[in-house]
């Protein structure tokens, strides 16, 4: 998973106090690995913190995966109930937490019954150690969003992992040389697993303890030639005259699609960057991917093609199933990437989907999201698409709620534009209805000031029926 390169001079990681060499690292992992000594880990154990991208805790992460000890990064926006589930569930009797974290550790800590350590000290160098971790040992464990339920630990093992690193480093064109930053928090898949993933490309990291218009230019002082956001935030910065203060070679993003006027105005700020939109779950990443040149069609002849999540990637089977009569079921994939499958090698992930004649996939949901009134399939997704194209929709979540005549009916949950002015109800009934089938046309349309999401930004459905 690391690389060879690690003991040489290359940078692995550069911050504000200067560079550290992947020597250095290594020595930096191996006084990690000392204190998990010190504090009775054992080969096995998992290490639960909340802490934020720093080069300490990239060191944590290489000392726990070299001596069989995975680091667990927990979510640091999770309820206090989840976190106490989660850190009870990996079963270690020490919590570590930085110290900006501290009191949400200390209630953490208390309410699960284990020990609070604050890492407010830098780490002290050690011999390097002999790696004795195996194809099938865990590197990190990563928990998922919880948008169904409470988060669940995922373990990324050595042998996928590998295989994930060669598939990254195709489809993103990065290798040595390049210094890489995203501005996911680290516990999320697209921090640590992606600090772990360019690790082994030979790539050195920029750690960012969370996004900000500030630390995005700082990322670019540094040196930054690929960077990972989300569409929101490329919003942020380019209202913010910010986006072309950084010029990476690459920029990735993902979680939701971009707008048209938003991807145009990306191209337009960073005519020498390719984008690419990366589609994946915790339990297998990527699966499929927009490239530079689909975004180019998008913005020049095809729009529709930003509703896609991309095209499978090479090497990874795809298939749909159980369609129903308009072609929508579940996605399944299998490829040697992957975390976590069922018992026939597929994974099968949850999310609902079409192919199109070019390849190009399209999400309609989660399976849990799908609404079935009368027994008509109802996908909420192609009604979210058709409210947010009203003027007076700001944000849109659609959901099933009980029904004892249908089963379930459609509610729109919406956020308007201008909340002393909110779009009638009626209004908006009426655009769906002269767009989509009757059944799918909303029962119930109710306002909020914003939608519940988890710390990754994705709506938290369940709060909303």
């Amino acid at each position: 998973m690391l690389g060879h390169w690690l003991g040489s001079g290359a940078p692995a990681i550069v911050d504000d106090d200067g560079t550290v060499t992947g020597h250095e690292l290594l020595q930096l992992a191996a006084g990690a690995s000392a204190w998990f000594d010190e504090l009775g880990f054992v080969a096995g154990d998992a290490i639960p913190a909340l802490i934020d991208e720093t080069r300490d805790a990239i060191a944590m992460l290489v000392g726990g995966a070299m001596s069989r000890r995975p680091l667990a990064p927990l979510g640091t926006k999770l309820p206090i109930d989840d976190l106490v589930h989660a850190v009870t569930g990996l079963g270690a009797g020490v919590l570590f937490v930085s110290p900006e974290r501290r009191e949400l550790g200390e209630q953490v800590g208390a309410a699960a019954g284990v020990r609070v350590v604050v890492v407010d000290r830098p780490l002290a160098p050690a011999e390097p150690l002999v790696g004795e971790c195996g194809p099938d040992d865990t590197v990190v464990i990563v928990h998922t969003s919880g948008t169904t339920g409470r988060p669940k630990p995922i373990h990324l093992t050595q042998r996928p992992l590998a295989a994930r690193v060669d598939v990254y480093q195709e489809v993103m064109g990065i290798g040595p040389g390049d210094r890489y930053c995203s501005a996911s928090p680290f516990y999320h898949t697209a921090g640590v697993a992606m600090d772990a993933s360019v690790l082994g490309m030979g790539v050195s990291i920029v750690p960012q303890d969370w996004f900000s218009v500030d630390n995005w230019r700082r990322a670019g002082r540094l040196g930054v030639t690929c960077a990972l956001l989300v569409p929101t935030m490329i919003e942020t910065l380019l209202a913010q005259g910010a986006l072309a203060d950084v010029s990476p070679r690459v920029l990735q993003y993902g979680a939701m699609p971009i707008h048209p006027e938003t991807l145009r105005a990306t191209l337009d700020a960073l005519p020498h960057t390719r984008l690419l939109q990366i589609f994946g779950q915790t339990e297998a990443s990527p699966i499929s991917f927009l490239s530079h040149e689909d975004h180019v069609r998008a913005a020049t002849e095809r729009p529709d093609l930003l509703l896609s999540v991309g095209r499978a990637i090479r090497g990874a089977e795809l298939r749909i199933e159980r369609p129903d009569d308009e072609g929508i079921g579940e996605i399944a994939l299998r490829a040697p990437h992957v975390f976590q499958q069922d018992a026939d090698g597929w994974r099968r992930t949850g999310d609902l989907g079409t192919v199109g004649d070019e390849g190009f996939i399209t999400l309609h949901g989660r399976l849990n999201d799908r609404i079935i009134r009368g027994g008509e399939n109802i996908y909420p997704i192609e009604i979210e698409h058709l409210l947010a194209s009203h003027p007076g929709v700001r944000e849109v979540a659609i959901v099933g709620v009980p029904d004892r005549k249908w089963g379930e009916i459609v509610k729109a949950v919406v956020v308007p534009t201008d909340p002393e002015a909110p779009p009638d109800a009626d209004e908006l009934r009426a655009l769906v209805g002269a767009h989509l089938a009757r059944f799918k046309v909303p029962t119930v349309v109710d306002y909020l000031p914003e939608l519940p999401r988890n710390p990754s930004g994705k709506i938290l459905r369940r709060r909303l029926q």
